[in-house]
């Protein structure tokens, strides 16, 4: 057999959708396994529609989702060039060959004449069909106006065997002489990609299934060039919730919005994997593992109907698997986005605190911010519902529950909370809300992350460390957990020298984070506070009175 050859052929008229990336990821995926060739090839030819933002749009989809080609634009290959704009002799060259062989002709009938001839065939209630007025004319090449039709067979039937839909058979007789070559030299659909599969040597075909009726007219163009026909497979459509085809009213169905959105690509190539192909009961694949298990035995047959719940639960499985070097990377322009540049190593050490429970990159970044902040800036009216009088009991005695628990881990943190909650008679959220706002500014973000943030710091007197906390350096102490200490990442994160003063909030409840180049004293008492041996003090506040003005002031 041939050494496998496919192509993903997008039309440059807009992004890179949901339906073209999963014909991308499947003609991938078989090159891969079969250790073939996989070529990325541009058909531009609807010159008012194409654009060049269109085509870097379909190239940077690509290259997001990991779907890299081996011959196409940017990949030296021998059988560029790879924009059907830029081959349009190859065109002219074989229309010209199959007019010799006498299955194909020149054609000037005008569109008036073709009109006419359409009305009449709409009166006597039947389809229009070409009548083939030109086939035997013998019209000279260079006739001002003409252009070249394909010479179906009038009698017999095309058959082929799809890989997805099975045996499929079209009778002659429902085909017509169809314009294969415009007037002005660029071909149409049907001829330019027959052209372009036989110069580039592809030995399967796998598109949507919108182009099954364009397949026994392309078989018939492969026979009459003389040229072996390729393995055909056409996906099934992707529908919306409302059966109907997936479209912008769904929801997002640019591949570049949903990276955006803050997605994985690798969970988004997961999602469309499995839309439509299956290996067992498994959900969730890596790209190693699709290469390997991929097969077009389990694509099925019926249109798969995009879920957005089901890509959103995916792509929170792929944060949690995804190491957290590549997971950093990929937040660092999210966090640009924000105002926030952060190096890797400082990230690497915050993102064991943000990943459990966040489903999109997105929601990641808009809680790493807040780990670099000088201050809270409260949401107006997160903080009028939930920091009121009524709430400060409740927020001094979330206090004194991080306090004592802060050195026993997330877990017992999280338990401690669910048990003040119940010893008050509330849900968990009537005391999670307060202490998210009070800490953070905003309910955005995890209660044990807000429970760490509280305790950002430890007393530096009449505080004990926790059991277990291991001094690094003069400053700086590890804490005995797997999710770090917050006294380290604070302190990368926070550096003396970029962050010298920040004003304290007189708002209810919890305050803010007060950073002072001064020796704590009596007035700060009932607050965090930890001071460093060089005399710089990090303060947080939490539901207490300002702070009283020193003697003589």
């Amino acid at each position: 057999m041939p050494p496998v050859r496919v192509r993903f052929a997008p039309s440059p008229t807009g992004y890179l959708h949901i339906g073209g990336a999963r014909t991308a990821l499947f003609n991938w995926l078989w090159a891969r396994k079969e250790k073939g060739t996989f070529i990325l090839r541009i058909e531009d030819t609807d010159r008012e529609r194409s654009t060049t933002q269109s085509v870097q749009a379909i190239l940077d989809g690509m290259k997001w989702l990991g779907l890299d080609w081996d011959e196409g634009p940017g990949v030296e290959g021998p059988h560029a060039p790879y924009f059907q704009t830029q081959r349009l002799a190859i065109y002219e060259k074989s229309a010209d060959e199959l007019i010799a062989k006498g299955r194909a002709y020149r054609c000037v009938c005008t569109k008036e004449e073709l009109d006419k001839l359409r009305e009449q065939a709409a009166k006597e209630k039947r389809g229009f069909k070409y009548p083939g007025t030109c086939r035997d004319r013998g019209i000279p090449k260079g006739t001002k106006g003409a252009v070249v039709r394909f010479r179906m067979p009038d009698e017999g039937a095309t058959a082929f065997r799809d890989l997805v839909k099975g045996e499929i058979t079209t009778q002659h007789k429902e085909l017509q002489d169809e314009v294969i070559l415009r007037a002005d030299g660029v071909p149409l659909y049907n001829f330019g990609a027959v052209v372009d599969d036989v110069t580039m040597e592809i030995t399967l075909v796998a598109r949507g299934d919108d182009h099954i009726v364009n397949t026994p007219r392309q078989i018939l163009m492969y026979q009459a060039l003389g040229y072996p026909v390729p393995v055909f497979a056409h996906l099934p459509m992707i529908l919306g919730a409302d059966k109907q085809r997936l479209s912008k009213r769904h929801g997002a169905v640019s591949v570049l919005q949903y990276r955006d959105d803050g997605y994985l690509p690798h969970a988004l190539l997961n999602y469309l994997a499995r839309l439509g192909w299956s290996h067992g009961d498994q959900e969730i694949f890596s790209p190693g593992e699709l290469v390997e298990k991929f097969d077009w035995e389990h694509v099925g047959a019926t249109a798969g109907v995009f879920n957005p719940e089901k890509l959103l639960w995916l792509d929170q499985q792929w944060i949690k698997r995804t190491p957290l070097p590549e997971l950093a990377a990929h937040l660092e322009p999210l966090l640009a986005a924000r105002g926030v540049k952060a190096d890797p190593e400082r990230l690497r050490n915050i993102l064991p605190l943000v990943l459990e429970r966040a489903k999109t990159l997105v929601e990641m970044a808009d809680q790493i911010v807040t780990f670099f902040r000088t201050g809270v800036s409260f949401d107006e009216a997160a903080a009028k519902k939930n920091l009121t009088p009524e709430t400060r009991p409740l927020l001094e005695e979330a206090r004194k529950l991080v306090a004592e628990r802060i050195g026993e881990g997330a877990p017992a943190l999280e338990a401690g909370f669910r048990d003040l909650a119940a010893r008050k008679g509330l849900g968990l959220g009537k005391v999670a809300q307060p202490v998210r706002v009070a800490v953070t500014g905003t309910t955005v973000i995890a209660l044990v992350l807000a429970a760490l943030l509280a305790a950002g710091g430890f007393k530096a007197r009449g505080f004990s460390l926790p059991d277990g906390a291991v001094k690094v350096d003069e400053d700086r102490y590890r804490l005995p957990q797997t999710w770090e200490d917050t006294l380290r990442w604070y302190r990368s994160v926070y550096p003396p020298a970029k962050y010298p003063r920040s004003t304290l909030r007189n708002n209810a409840g919890i305050r803010s984070i007060h950073i002072e180049n001064r020796t704590a004293g009596s007035e700060w008492e009932g607050a965090n506070v930890y001071e460093t041996p060089k005399g710089e003090v990090r303060i947080f506040v939490l539901a207490r009175e300002e702070p009283k003005p020193r003697a003589g002031k």
